[in-house]
């Protein structure tokens, strides 16, 4: 049995379905402030639960016994987290660390963390790889941070086996329309633009065509969802082997008016933008060096073209669920 905290969350309810269809038994944990029931596959079992409250995660573990945890349980919007780090800071490194104890209390000591590259903060190099340096610069990005050295001190401590999994940008929905990005509100690019040619909203706005990069807007590396889950599988099969960080991207940037113009090939429509200008702290290229995850993992992103990513994702805005 496998425990997901935040199992119904974007990335975590696509993780559950991937590791039920091959074969897992899964428990998917949420308190279900940002994450949807319905996103939760229902040959898993479901439980609502915080990862604050501590006599609620005993009951689950004592309830359906897990052998491992994957951990998606995360607040993650970097602007809100510099409004309120107190709301981050309690949520994800306290959360964690009552999860970790539980986990000790329990015998269980295998875990996968779904960390991020915005650990790294402003790139001194590119491609990114796992020894750039980690200097994050906002309270989501740090609190991230701050649990994979916690993880770190476990694994020497007490025998903690774990991978924490930095990815870049997360992307696209499941190939069949069944799932898909659901944030409230929606700060990723691809469904705003999506929702923007749908006429949801007036426009999309590019924060910056001013910028060293081939057409001057910035370039980031898009991962599919479903290539994430796949890697948390991997990562869960490997952890008896390797404990560390790896990242987690195609390796392949992508800008922003590509997106758009990616969006338009697969719509059909037009989408209204407006330029603005470039927003502080955000580099004009983020992409991943992934040999370390291809070579531990054995993991090979299946979506490396980005109009097959936003194909996935149009499939999804247009057949909503929730």
């Amino acid at each position: 049995m496998i425990l997901i905290m935040g199992g119904a969350g974007y990335i975590g309810s696509h993780t559950v379905r991937h590791l039920l269809d091959c074969g897992y038994e899964c428990v998917a944990v949420d308190n279900l402030i940002y994450g949807h029931r319905q996103a939760v596959d229902k040959r898993a079992a479901f439980v609502q639960a915080d990862l604050l409250d501590k006599d609620s995660l005993k009951k689950v573990f004592d309830d359906f016994k897990p052998e491992a945890v994957i951990h998606f349980a995360a607040f993650a919007y970097v602007g809100e987290s510099v409004l309120d780090p107190q709301k981050y800071y309690l949520n994800n490194v306290i959360g964690t660390f009552n999860l970790l104890s539980v986990m000790q209390e329990f015998s269980v000591n295998k875990i996968v963390f779904s960390s991020t590259c915005a650990t790294y903060g402003e790139p001194k190099y590119m491609p990114i790889d796992e020894q750039h340096p980690q200097k994050p610069i906002n309270p989501y990005g740090r609190t991230k941070l701050m649990i994979e050295k916690i993880m770190a001190d476990y694994r020497q401590a007490y025998g903690l086996k774990y991978i924490a999994l930095r990815y870049f940008n997360a992307a696209g929905a499941a190939k069949d329309g069944c799932i898909g990005e659901s944030h409230q509100p929606e700060t990723h690019l691809i469904p705003l633009v999506l929702q923007a040619i749908k006429g949801q909203q007036k426009s999309i706005k590019v924060f910056g065509n001013d910028y060293d990069t081939p057409d001057g807007t910035c370039i980031r590396d898009y991962i599919h969802v479903e290539d994430l889950a796949q890697a948390h599988r991997l990562a869960l099969e490997k952890v008896n082997d390797f404990s560390g960080c790896l990242n987690l991207g195609t390796g392949k940037g992508t800008s922003v008016n590509e997106i758009i113009n990616a969006a338009e090939k697969i719509s059909g429509l037009k989408c209204p933008v407006e330029y603005a200008s470039r927003r502080l702290g955000d580099p004009a290229r983020l992409c991943a060096n992934n040999e370390k995850a291809k070579e531990i993992l054995g993991w090979k992103p299946e979506y490396t073209d980005i109009d097959d990513i936003v194909r996935t994702a149009w499939n999804w805005e247009i057949n909503r669920k929730f």
